[in-house]
């Protein structure tokens, strides 16, 4: 559970409203009544003045569809905003009703799962750990794991079940967002779940399923460095490699929502064992597994010593800070590895901005200038400025805040579906 002051932080950043600044092209299927809202939402207050400049409306037209909402209890009327020089009362904004609706987002891990509560404004009201015992489990198992966190959240939070809208849950693997089939995932036992439906079983309230590396690119398009960038990346590296892609400001997903493995992307033809049961895969040189493996060898340790991978990084971490060439050499490698990614992503894509993030972040040698310098030699930049590269904060909340963003768009989608203006 985070402190006070953490979580006031956290929220003290939606003063600036949550969700996407920029506008998403070609909505032929989002309502100008949607439209509306999320730009109010975006910009947490926001006149009707505003949001007629903004999306190019008539002033009635701003009137009519603020008043519905206002009406459905989705935005509401205060004071707020700084009035501009002479005289006159403060233009009245809007905002979104907070109460309106409750989502929860979790983050499932090999370790640590992860969970929050948040009202329709994004405000964080709970937040909850689990750690559990199983690495990989079958899906009651993993149910029965997310549903001690829920009950968590409702406790401290105060709420019932039946006042959350949707949960959104983010794990590693291979996920079809649309239909909320794991096809495949280094937490479960078994190949294609149906988890959306195994989760309506225990509770009457929608599930929401995403790669976790979606998740965590929707806490950036949400509420972090990707609100007002149209095209940008995130590549998580902890113990796989994910990616997340925004494309013309909306989250990629390809054609059947399993798009962007990076980590299944082939480096080496033959090459290492990967998790996934194939070879050569970026993830099985870059991962937390791949390097614990590595350095079995350089800290002379054999396969059959009683330390756990995080354990056995942390002392190749140490060693290679004290000057043990060998071990300096395996996170060194690993920086190429991640180098020749960059440069392919950067590449195919040509993001605005890459943000690296994820546990193993925290070791300075997959970030280090000679891996940036590698990342521009192997890319074709035509003498054009080099993509920039950011590295954020890998907090597991972070993840389930992205998990929140899943379910909000969900609930605000239905909530507008039955109206056409």
């Amino acid at each position: 559970m985070i402190d006070a002051q953490e979580k006031q932080d956290l929220n003290d950043d939606m003063s600036v409203g949550c969700g996407p600044v920029l506008p998403v092209l070609g909505r032929d299927t989002t309502t100008l009544r949607q439209q509306v809202f999320e730009h109010v939402r975006a910009a947490g207050r926001a006149a009707r003045a505003d949001i007629t400049r903004a999306l190019g409306i008539s002033a009635g037209s701003a009137t009519t569809l603020t008043a519905d909402l206002i009406a459905r209890g989705m935005l509401r009327e205060v004071e707020g905003l700084p009035r501009e020089q002479g005289r006159g009362r403060p233009p009245v904004a809007l905002e979104v009703v907070p109460d309106y609706k409750h989502v929860i987002g979790i983050k499932l891990s090999d370790e640590i799962h992860t969970a929050v509560l948040t009202d329709f404004a994004g405000n964080v009201l709970a937040d909850a750990s689990f750690k559990t015992l199983l690495p990989r489990k079958d899906i009651n198992v993993a149910l029965d794991e997310m549903d001690v966190l829920i009950t968590d959240l409702l406790t401290e939070s105060g709420k019932s079940m039946d006042q959350i809208s949707a949960v959104g849950v983010g794990l590693s693997g291979i996920v079809d967002h649309n239909t909320g089939v794991v096809a495949w995932s280094p937490l479960l036992t078994t190949r294609d779940l149906d988890l959306k439906s195994a989760f309506a079983k225990r509770h009457d309230c929608p599930l929401h399923v995403d790669n976790d590396a979606n998740v965590l690119t929707l806490a950036e398009l949400w509420f972090g460095a990707g609100r007002d960038l149209a095209n940008f990346a995130v590549v998580t590296i902890e113990h796989g490699v994910g990616m997340g892609m925004v494309l013309d400001n909306r989250l990629f997903r390809g054609a059947r929502g399993m798009g962007l493995e990076l980590g299944h992307t082939k480096v080496q033809l033959d090459g290492a064992l990967c998790r996934c049961g194939q070879r050569g895969c970026l993830e099985a040189y870059l991962a937390d597994y791949a390097l614990a493996r590595e350095a079995g060898t350089a800290l002379d340790r054999g396969p059959r010593a009683l330390q756990s991978p995080n354990a056995m990084l942390e002392m190749l971490y140490a060693q290679a800070k004290s000057g043990n060439k060998a071990a300096s050499t395996i996170f060194q490698r690993a920086g190429r590895y991640l180098s020749v990614a960059l440069s392919n992503v950067v590449q195919l894509f040509d993001p605005e901005l890459i943000i690296l993030s994820g546990e193993r972040m925290r070791y300075d040698y997959l970030y280090a200038p000679s891996v940036m310098a590698e990342m521009e030699r192997l890319t074709l930049s035509d003498g054009r400025p080099p993509c920039p590269v950011e590295i954020h904060g890998w907090g597991d909340l972070v993840w389930a805040r992205g998990a929140t963003a899943l379910a909000l768009a969900a609930v605000t989608d239905a909530a507008l579906s039955d109206v056409r203006g």
